[in-house]
């Protein structure tokens, strides 16, 4: 059977469903984890970071957003490449689910730099946090234009240096080969399921650049990478 990748398809994912809780969802949210590292996705993140830090001192303590952080494995990831490089970061991740969050601060205890908070990124009490970089790493996908337009429109407003998002391209071949992955590492039916409902709400280059120059970015750029994403690193 043929996918059909020609616009982003509106279907929920399980996990979009913040009551969710237990085990089934601790393994998907390592699954997660696990397969974003193997595949090289954290470091799409951290580079994009990176570039934006290149003319700050470095002892300039750097604030930085992660929306929908999940386990906080990419928050303990920037823990890490602070420390290596001598930069001074405080981090704050956000997710909506209550049992996510937790467990996240279970994980992060070691990284007294991280923050972990429970919110939805569309309350009043988001709009008033604030920060120099806000990232958002395969987290656009879960909302629809209008939600993208609004989230961007806040981080343009509060981040002091830059946004950097890294999300899935919509791919046919990434579908196909998600489903080998999938097999071959056993995910559990939520991680399967989702992993390719997330694909097909994921992105062409196109519709990111249209997203761009709507919210009326001056200096952004888009990029390809391994394996089947984008990296959008707005520079403000």
């Amino acid at each position: 059977m043929s996918i059909d990748t020609t616009s982003r398809v509106q279907t929920a994912e399980i996990m979009d469903d913040f009551s969710l809780s237990g085990e089934t969802l601790r393994d998907a949210l390592d699954k997660i984890a696990a397969i974003n590292r193997f595949l090289g996705g954290n470091q799409v993140t951290l580079q994009g970071v990176a570039q934006l830090l290149r003319n700050m001192p470095v002892e300039k303590e750097i604030t930085i957003l992660d929306v929908g952080c999940g386990n906080g494995d990419m928050l303990r990831a920037l823990a890490d490449y602070g420390r290596k490089n001598n930069r001074n970061f405080r981090l704050i991740g956000v997710d909506a689910n209550a049992f996510t969050v937790d467990y996240a601060r279970q994980l992060s205890q070691d990284h007294p730099n991280i923050e972990l908070i429970c919110m939805d990124v569309f309350s009043t009490g988001f709009a008033d946090l604030e920060y120099d970089i806000a990232l958002a790493t395969l987290t656009l996908h879960h909302f629809d234009e209008s939600e993208i337009l609004s989230l961007m429109d806040v981080f343009q407003q509060r981040a002091k240096i830059g946004i950097v998002i890294n999300d899935l391209q919509r791919s046919a071949l990434a579908y196909r080969l998600f489903q080998g992955l999938a097999f071959v590492c056993r995910l559990n039916h939520m991680s399967r399921e989702d992993g390719l409902v997330s694909i097909l709400r994921g992105f062409k280059k196109r519709e990111l650049e249209q997203l761009s120059n709507k919210l009326g970015f001056r200096n952004a750029v888009i990029r390809w990478k391994w394996a089947f994403r984008y990296q959008w690193i707005i520079t403000l």
